[in-house]
């Protein structure tokens, strides 16, 4: 099987020959292709060419248009920073929506998107054509927190759930109707899964978890469902008292941070979904060694409790990471 056939095969609940292999590198594939992150993140050229690189050198079944989470706000007009060689980033001293009542007036960026998300659905139909049927494209948005957080800054956000609940309703719906229309178009661009990032989410309590982002979890997974292609959850962070709130969201795969309980993350979510991550990138990846790795994600595999487990770390693989590390993550999927 190919990666593409592999990850299918899993998603529809079959057996596939070895494990799928879907870790996330960004500045890892930009340092590999010798550019800049800044470029990395601008260029869909350079992002395209850096995933189909770093894919085929150490076996990885897709490749992702994951850069940063800066895309959407930055189309909306908020204000961004682009670091030479480091991920962009929100400025929340200057937030687009430091006053709530802007929202009113807020339009979404038209079809297409403005020059960041129109670079990202380049980088889809790029990335489509330089892993043919080999290799899963992943497509990417943001999720209700993060996006919300990126518009209106994380502390004033914070704050709202308490200060100006209605408001946050507002907000996440309409981040709702931006972000579905944005996975809507990187499908069309050929995408063959979405994967939604909200590490955001992870910083709230289970009651605030379950009355305001939970139903619009369940709206973005149900909204990706009905394009008719699987849904990555990629939440960063500490979600485990959140896990009793989150056993019918039904994501196809879930990405589980290192501090997380895989056992636990079964438990919660049932048997039909697949499960990746989740040894530590930093200490258990780039720090460890061939050794160590194959022993922390047998540990995870066992922990999964079924073969519907994708090898991944807890989050992104970081740059620096060794090349006999990569390949470790690639002989434990093959059983080497």
């Amino acid at each position: 099987m190919n990666g593409k056939e592999r990850l299918q095969a899993v998603l529809a609940g079959k057996q596939s020959d070895v494990l799928p292999n879907i870790p996330i590198t960004m500045m890892l594939a930009a340092d590999l292709y010798g550019r800049t992150y800044r470029e990395y993140a601008a260029d869909y050229h350079v992002l395209a060419h850096a995933q189909a690189q770093v894919s085929e050198q150490f076996g990885f079944d897709h490749v992702s248009v994951i850069s940063d989470p800066a895309v959407e706000a930055a189309d909306c007009g908020a204000a961004v920073l682009f670091p030479e060689n480091q991920p962009p980033a929100l400025d929340e001293a200057h937030s687009l929506l430091q006053n709530p009542e802007t929202l009113i007036h807020l339009q979404p960026p038209p079809r297409g998107g403005g020059r960041r998300m129109a670079n990202r659905l380049a980088g889809v139909a790029e990335l489509r054509r330089l892993a043919g049927h080999d290799r899963i494209v992943e497509g990417w948005i943001e999720g209700p927190v993060a996006e919300s957080a990126d518009l209106r800054g994380i502390n004033r956000l914070l704050m709202d759930f308490y200060d100006n609940p209605e408001f946050v309703r507002d907000l996440f719906a309409f981040v709702l109707d931006m972000e579905l229309q944005f996975a809507r178009e990187q499908v069309q661009a050929g995408a063959d899964w979405i994967g939604i990032g909200d590490a955001a989410c992870s910083l709230l309590g289970p009651d605030l978890y379950e009355e305001y982002v939970h139903p619009y979890h369940l709206k973005f997974i149900k909204g990706i469902h009905a394009l008719g292609v699987p849904v990555r959850l990629h939440i960063c962070g500490n979600i485990s008292a959140l896990l009793p709130r989150m056993g019918d969201l039904e994501p196809d795969i879930f990405d589980i941070d290192s501090m997380v309980s895989l056992s636990a993350v079964r438990a919660a979510i049932g048997p039909d979904c697949i499960i990746t991550g989740n040894v530590n990138p930093v200490e258990g990846v780039m720090q460890g060694t061939p050794e160590s790795i194959t022993a922390e994600f047998a540990e995870c595999f066992a922990a999964v409790g079924s073969t519907r487990y994708a090898v991944n770390a807890g989050c992104e693989i970081p740059r620096g990471t060794p090349t006999e590390n990569l390949l470790a993550l690639r002989n434990f999927a093959r059983g080497d």
